[in-house]
């Protein structure tokens, strides 16, 4: 008995200490009802639905508004009337070739640069990562520089290609020299090779640009970004490769998830690590590349915008990069439309608003006690 009561002393004390198998913690978590843990991820997923629903009606209303609103006056009555029953009047122009242009454009930019940085930020694990950390927009904007400078192409759909051009030639050129080495590409080895390369490339295009005063003034300006002034025709260009970059950047969503833990966890959880990033590098150079194509290297909008909706939903891809598409065209419209406003003579370019709307919101991020990591 004495024996049998000494055995059972430990046992006793494994089953109530609070360091046992089934201690104070343990008990806690098990003493739970079913319901309440079932519950939970559920939960969590139905508040990212939902929340993904209220951002996708905000973005038709600003759609709407980014269709009303104009630097020319116009009736409520005359935009709808412009949409519906066109009479080839100088209102109902304005409203075809400019608004909804601008809009449509929006549309496909504002997403595939919101996607671009969350993928960057994920692929590099660096919140402060944008879209330009790999030389990218550095590619698209001098092989544009070159177009202009040397070549005399001063329209956009003329120079578009040259952007998606040196957009992947700036691509492979980073990733051969991110490969160099025993560990292979590494996210810390393509950042550096995408920051010197674009160094390199900003220093040669701006040496041209000096050189020609017309090719300045029109890489200039296409430099601050800037939706409108461009047909609805470039989309049909641009936005398959744009179509496939998102695309690509769902398919990865859940690996990223796996490799944000470290490599060797990752391929433990069964993520492939150089498919992976292959895949992401394609993606990022899709999005980025045809962004710029379209509408110039147009900041913030690919930095704020992941930080944002990381704090709603947390770090999960699977979510950050739903969020990302349509909280970046939300921001890109508005600031659109608000540059419209402000400045209706010559219009603000939405390059400058987005970084005065979104510069507000990082920094509030920033002064955040907790924010959430990658």
């Amino acid at each position: 008995m004495c024996r049998s009561s000494q055995l059972s002393s430990p046992t006793k004390k494994a089953a109530t200490g609070p360091t046992g198998p089934t201690g104070t913690a343990a008990t806690e978590r098990f003493d739970k009802p079913a319901g309440v843990r079932a519950r939970t991820p559920a939960g969590r997923h139905a508040r990212n639905a939902a929340g993904l629903v209220v951002l996708l009606v905000a973005l038709l209303a600003i759609c709407v508004l980014s269709v009303l609103v104009g630097a020319r006056d116009m009736a409520i009555g005359d935009v709808l009337r412009a949409l519906f029953v066109f009479d080839g009047s100088t209102e109902h122009l304005v409203v075809w070739e400019s608004r909804v242009p601008r809009t449509l454009i929006g549309l496909v930019v504002g997403p595939a640069l919101g996607v671009c940085g969350a993928l960057i930020q994920a692929f590099t694990r660096n919140p402060l990562a944008d879209p330009g950390i790999l030389g990218v927009n550095a590619g698209a904007a001098f092989a544009v520089t070159l177009a202009i400078g040397l070549l005399g192409i001063t329209d956009p759909t003329g120079y578009v290609w040259f952007a998606m051009l040196g957009a992947f030639a700036v691509t492979v050129v980073v990733y051969v020299l991110g490969t160099t080495g025993r560990s292979g590409a590494t996210p810390e080895k393509l950042t550096l090779a995408g920051v010197a390369v674009g160094a390199v490339l900003g220093g040669v295009g701006a040496s041209i640009t000096l050189k020609n005063r017309e090719a300045f003034d029109e890489v200039r300006f296409w430099g601050v970004g800037s939706i409108g002034g461009r047909s609805a025709e470039i989309l049909l260009t641009i936005g398959p490769f744009i179509l496939v970059g998102l695309v690509i950047a769902v398919a990865v969503s859940r690996s990223l998830n796996a490799i944000a833990l470290g490599d060797e966890l990752g391929r433990t959880l069964g993520a492939r690590i150089g498919t992976t990033r292959v895949l992401t590098i394609l993606a990022v150079t899709l999005l980025a590349g045809g962004a710029t194509a379209v509408a110039g290297p147009i900041a913030f909008v690919g930095l704020m915008v992941p930080h944002a909706v990381r704090w709603f939903t947390g770090p999960d891809q699977r979510w950050v990069i739903p969020y990302s598409m349509v909280a970046a065209a939300i921001l890109l419209l508005i600031s659109d439309v608000a540059a419209r406003v402000i400045l209706p003579s010559g219009e603000l370019r939405v390059g400058i608003m987005t970084a005065v709307v979104g510069a507000p919101v990082l920094i509030i991020l920033a002064r955040r006690r907790k924010a959430h990591g990658l």
